[in-house]
């Protein structure tokens, strides 16, 4: 498996922000009461995945998975570099389920973090992020974990510094329910990271499963989950209610020696298909065309096939009023008339 990335381009925003003084930290707090804000905390009437089996999966990957992920290593060194770009400190941190794992063994004293709560939907999967504590080379930082799902927080309103999502949100029903839960659990003035994967993502995939259903079947069904688009990113963060939006976006290329590697790498990962209306049943001559179709379509002159990996890193902040406000309209004291006319002069 070899990844190479192709591009970073900016969307919007900043995350620049002041100083911090600390504050104190209470544990128990996270079993205390579950967020409660409009519709934050509903149960999602719309039941896109299916949250018992994305927990199964999860469950699988905490045993399939075998050392560093360069995809999800690299995915996780962006997210946490944007800690770098603040100008104060997180005592209190969340990190959300996703990249537990590679988030706790890569912070690396970024963000001042003195206390670290690690939340899954799979016990295995903290168990396993619990069990390479003892790896970490970080002792500095006080270390929780929770089992828990993202679409209902156990997290009292206003008790953290810094929530972190990596590779997890994607899969929650409601996805702007979720972040109205994480904008409620932070302090004011506290931090939203999380990265998500963007609807380019697996591309090639689709394309292949899509040819191959036609031919064998006769139709398509769902098997590759629908994802989130950039221009709608920006849209959740300001519907969930964080202030000082930012969006950017990366996509990687991750080759495989074929379509089969691939699928392995996604269970390892506990990125399959969790869709409610999909087809469980997959003939065996319906996966043996799409990856002859995938291989015949895309595959390189030295035989690898290209897999997307579209990622989209949200950043966000809960209103304070120390923030950066835009002005009202109408308070311009020079128009645009008069710029144009100076600047003209003078070139």
């Amino acid at each position: 498996m070899t990844l190479v990335l192709r591009f970073s381009r900016s969307v919007s925003g900043t995350m620049l922000r002041g100083s911090l003084a600390r504050r104190s930290f209470n544990p128990t707090l996270l079993y205390a009461s579950f967020c409660s804000e409009g519709d934050g905390s509903q149960t999602s009437r719309l039941k896109i995945f299916d949250r018992d089996l994305k927990r199964k999966q999860r469950d699988r990957a905490a045993w399939l998975m075998r050392g560093k992920d360069p995809l999800v290593d690299s995915v996780t060194e962006n997210l946490l570099d944007r800690l770098e770009d603040c100008k104060r400190t997180f005592p209190t941190a969340l990190c959300l389920g996703g990249s537990l794992v590679s988030v706790r063994r890569l912070l690396r004293g970024r963000g001042g973090i003195q206390k670290l709560t690690m939340m899954d939907i799979s016990y295995d999967m903290v168990k396993l992020c619990r069990d390479a504590e003892a790896d970490v080379p970080d002792k500095t930082v006080e270390t929780f974990f929770v089992v828990g799902d993202e679409e209902f927080l156990p997290i009292k309103e206003s008790s953290l510094d810094l929530v972190i999502s990596c590779l997890g949100l994607h899969w929650t029903n409601d996805l702007p329910g979720a972040m109205i839960q994480c904008r409620l659990a932070l302090k004011p003035d506290g931090l939203f990271l999380a990265a998500i994967l963007g609807g380019e993502t697996l591309k090639e995939l689709r394309v292949a499963c899509t040819l191959a259903q036609m031919e064998r079947e006769g139709g398509i069904s769902p098997r590759i989950s629908p994802l989130a688009q950039v221009r709608d990113a920006g849209n959740l963060l300001t519907r969930a209610g964080f202030s000082l939006p930012g969006v950017d976006v990366d996509e990687y290329t991750v080759r495989y020696d074929s379509a089969l590697e691939l699928i392995e790498h996604l269970r390892a990962m506990g990125e399959t298909n969790a869709l409610f209306q999909r087809n469980n049943i997959l003939k065996k001559e319906t996966a043996l065309a799409t990856a002859a179709v995938y291989q015949s379509m895309f595959a390189a002159e030295d035989g690898t096939v290209p897999a997307t990996f579209q990622v989209i890193y949200m950043t966000g902040w809960r209103e304070h009023h120390s923030q950066q406000k835009a002005k009202q309209r109408g308070s311009a004291t020079v128009s645009f008339k008069d710029l144009q006319e100076q600047f003209g002069n003078n070139s």
